[in-house]
């Protein structure tokens, strides 16, 4: 099984409200020193057998994002079972 990562943020360049208001409760929740905070989405895609990078660079620039106001990422993981069981148990990667 192969697990497709799509990592969506918003550009720099656009307000980001959410990312004020968890800056803002940071501080008043003790954490000291937060320049900003940035908040995005993360799609978690499990799929067999794997898309090629063309159609996968498609999905995420149309139909995941928008281009206009939002930048992406992806990533491919040919071990999504590995993945799954590191989440459940709280590991970071």
């Amino acid at each position: 099984m192969t697990r497709i990562i799509v990592d969506v943020m918003l550009k720099p360049e656009i307000l980001d409200p959410q990312g004020q208001a968890v800056k803002g409760a940071l501080a008043r929740l003790g954490l000291d020193g937060v320049a900003d905070v940035r908040q995005g989405k993360q799609f978690v895609i499990d799929v067999d057998p794997a898309p090629d990078a063309s159609t996968i660079e498609h999905l995420a620039g149309t139909l995941l994002s928008n281009p206009v106001i939002e930048d992406y990422r992806w990533r491919v993981d040919d071990d999504a079972e590995s993945v799954g069981a590191a989440a459940s148990t709280g590991a970071s990667a």
